[in-house]
């Protein structure tokens, strides 16, 4: 395993050195890891080549708790008629999920993954893919060391908020040995991470706790409370002013209830488009539910998109989830 790993980063930084025109993209509903995943290998291939012509595609709209990321002005909506020879996806674990930037994938020379899901399919012509790491921006902090190019405190900042968020402050159970030894490595070079924590966790916006409290008014409990579901509709956002980027640590609030084993968010994207979002804490494979509506993820963090109206799409998640519960 390590010496297919290394193979395939050093595949991957052969293909770098090769290519001067470079895109970057991940996946559409940025988070912490996919933004500090990027913007941090993107730094890292300017320092490694100063010429290299590097481009991150914005997919979506960035949310605002990210919008203090170093670099972050780096991501823009690219020309699609301009030429690509490298693409380089991360934290992204089919191409479905790169929005626009699979346009830009179609046309590149060559293609490298970098992902932590264990639902990746492997799409790249190069894969990094490893699914015993807790975020993607993990497995790009090895990749930089790689590389042989020192990281800044830009590019620290960038790791350290992808691996905090996806490793849910440390808690999750994918959080290891090895994940608080970067941490520590990352915190050497100087970041001030009580400013990272206060952006992240201590900026909510006002429309968000409203959104918050009136889906929460609104939790249904099936199995002995062992399974929690909550609602995100339009008429909600419209009701609290609030946009579904504060849809955002509602689904890990429900799982966190002490008798909570599964909990599950739909959100209403549109009439007939429902992404849903599931979180464990003990035995249920929230992946192994998701995958059945073409979706994908971890075993406690998963998620899919069913089309068709929210009752519905309700329904077919439950009927899954009560499953592990018979």
């Amino acid at each position: 395993m390590i010496d297919q790993l290394k193979k395939n980063m050093e595949d991957a930084l052969r293909l770098i050195n090769r290519y001067d025109n470079i895109f970057i993209c991940s996946h559409i509903q940025p988070d912490g890891d996919s933004l500090g995943s990027i913007l941090a290998l993107a730094m890292a291939i300017k320092k490694l080549k100063e010429k290299a012509n590097v481009n991150i595609i914005r997919v979506d709209d960035i949310p605002s708790d990210f919008l203090f990321l170093p670099g972050i002005d780096m991501i823009k909506e690219q020309d699609i008629n301009e030429e690509v020879d490298l693409f380089i996806a991360l934290d992204s674990s089919d191409t479905k999920r790169l929005g626009i930037g699979a346009e830009f994938l179609s046309k590149a020379k060559s293609v490298i993954c970098i992902d932590h899901h264990i639902t990746n399919e492997n799409f790249g012509d190069i894969n990094i893919v490893l699914s015993s790491s807790g975020s993607t921006c993990e497995i790009v902090y090895k990749f930089i060391k790689y590389m042989d190019v020192e990281i800044d405190k830009d590019m620290a900042s960038c790791l350290y908020t992808g691996i905090n968020t996806d490793t849910g402050r440390f808690m999750y159970s994918n959080t290891t040995y090895e994940t608080h030894t970067i941490v520590a490595e990352l915190i050497e070079t100087g970041i001030d991470i009580n400013s990272i924590n206060m952006n992240i966790y201590q900026n909510i916006p006002i429309e968000r706790v409203k959104l918050f409290l009136e889906t929460l008014s609104n939790l249904e409990l099936y199995a002995d409370d062992k399974v929690g579901v909550v609602v995100v509709s339009q008429e909600m956002l419209y009701k609290t002013n609030a946009s579904m980027e504060d849809s955002e640590g509602i689904v890990s609030y429900v799982r966190d209830i002490n008798t909570i084993e599964v909990a599950c968010l739909l959100k209403e994207m549109s009439e007939n488009e429902i992404k849903v979002s599931l979180r464990s804490k003990r035995f249920v494979d929230v992946a192994k539910i998701s995958t059945k509506f073409g979706g994908g993820g971890h075993v406690r963090a998963a998620g899919c998109t069913i089309y068709g109206n929210l009752e519905t799409a309700k329904k077919m998640v439950l009927e899954e989830i009560l499953k592990d519960f018979r």
